[in-house]
């Protein structure tokens, strides 16, 4: 008689750090309206919630699958466009839909055009993809000018998005408060968030990676590189397509701006900003971008100026992204030596505080200056007024930017000094217990 081989059970613990994490993020969604009450700011975490989802579903074409795309946009912004036609017809009465899902309406059509514009632009990789992206992103651009029927021309398709019934038939839930569209944001982006991760632990993500890292090994195996990327693509322009049908509800009106190469190179900042090669970097980038993009606009019309020289200076000394500079200081912490950087990165922070507000008064005047003089020589900067036209104010600027500069770049090589002296000694531990 043959024996019988039982399964065998294996015990899985739960990864209780990632419930904390996951539980914790769940928690920020909840409590931010009421530590953060005003309209701006409700409007601003919005944004954010959105953006969030667009550079996560970036950051699987880039960070995942090593595909630069510069036509992003064209997902999220034709997910947008059907969101808002399908949010008319729900105010017609031609559709009984309700308005908390019409977000699926904006992402089963970025799917749609992921299926058919994916077929082309993923049967090449590396540079001809990233050509061949920003063509296509030219042409819908193009083509959202020319079909006004569809498109609305340079005015846009706006729309009502308390048209449809009461959320859950609850009275007075129609998504016309503020409020209201936010938690219905915030609902989408923990839920995408949630769906883009665990995709990455997916086989899919994982050959995903292997496509990206190296694709002739991947082919040699048996993997169909190019049907790998244009299945990445297809689920990148869902989520891509959820933020477009997201971003219609939110400003309830949808234009050619949305499909531009303007949004697409907004949302390729924001994922390296944060970071392309760890999950949480895009959106680390997206806060930031947000910040940059609507919260500092408000004050200056140099945020582009600021916003520019930010990105330029993080790939110049951390071409990781934020998220690598936090992962680098936590591994610092790890081994309990980073109370050696605390004096180090005091000198380096203020002095650095001080000649980012020498250069900001610098940019702020030059700006009034050649923009504004009309409404008078004078410019306020965090409160304090001063005359462009008097040699007095100049003197004073460039001097906090030449004192400043020269502390900053002193504390500078002190830190760059400890900061090696500590990662030598981490890797001589290392070196010396391979079993830790």
């Amino acid at each position: 008689m043959a024996a019988v081989t039982l399964p065998t059970l294996e015990y899985r613990p739960l990864n209780f750090g990632r419930w904390v994490v996951w539980g914790f993020a769940a928690l920020m969604f909840l409590v931010l309206p009421f530590i953060f009450t005003s309209k701006f700011s409700l409007a601003l975490m919005s944004q954010a919630g959105i953006l969030i989802i667009f550079a996560l579903s970036y950051n699987m074409l880039l960070g995942q699958s090593g595909m630069l795309s510069f036509g992003h946009a064209v997902y999220s912004g034709l997910g947008a466009y059907f969101a808002i036609h399908a949010l008319n017809l729900v105010g017609k009465g031609q559709l009984a839909f309700p308005v908390s899902l019409l977000p699926l309406v904006g992402g089963l059509a970025g799917l749609l055009f992921g299926f058919i514009f994916g077929w082309l632009t993923t049967r090449k990789a590396g540079t001809p993809f990233a050509m061949i992206t920003l063509g296509l992103g030219e042409m819908v651009f193009a083509a959202s000018l020319m079909f006004p029927g569809f498109f609305g021309g340079e005015a846009g398709i706006s729309g009502n998005r308390t048209a449809g019934p009461p959320f859950l038939g609850v009275p007075g839930w129609t998504f016309g408060p503020d409020i209201q569209v936010y938690y219905l944001i915030a609902v989408w982006c923990f839920a995408c968030m949630v769906a883009m991760f665990a995709l990455t632990h997916t086989p899919l993500g994982r050959i995903a990676n292997a496509v990206r890292d190296n694709p002739e090994r991947a082919e040699f195996i048996g993997y169909n590189t190019q049907r790998v990327r244009w299945l990445m693509l297809m689920l990148s322009a869902f989520f891509a397509g959820i933020a477009g049908g997201l971003m219609a509800i939110n400003l309830e009106s949808v234009g050619s701006e949305a499909v531009s190469a303007i949004r697409s190179g907004g949302v390729l900042l924001a994922a390296f900003i944060g970071g392309v090669s760890f999950f949480f970097g895009p959106i680390l980038g997206a806060v930031v971008f947000i910040f940059f993009s609507i919260a500092l606009s408000e004050y200056t019309k140099a945020w582009q100026l600021y916003l520019g020289a930010f990105f330029v200076i993080l790939v110049m000394f951390a071409p990781g992204g934020l998220s690598s500079l936090i992962l680098m200081n936590l591994r610092v912490m790890k081994f309990r030596k980073f109370g050696a950087l605390l004096d180090p990165y005091f000198g380096v922070i203020v002095s650095g505080v001080a000649l980012a507000l020498g250069l900001a008064l610098v940019v702020e005047m030059t700006y009034h200056l050649t923009l504004d003089i009309a409404l008078g020589p004078q410019v306020r900067f965090f409160g304090f007024a001063l005359d462009t036209q008097r040699l007095e104010a100049w003197v004073l600027a460039i001097t906090l930017v030449g004192a400043s500069f020269a502390a900053f770049e002193y504390t500078r090589r002190q830190f760059k000094a400890e900061w090696d002296r500590i990662q030598v000694e981490i890797e001589d531990w290392i070196r010396d217990n391979p079993e830790d």
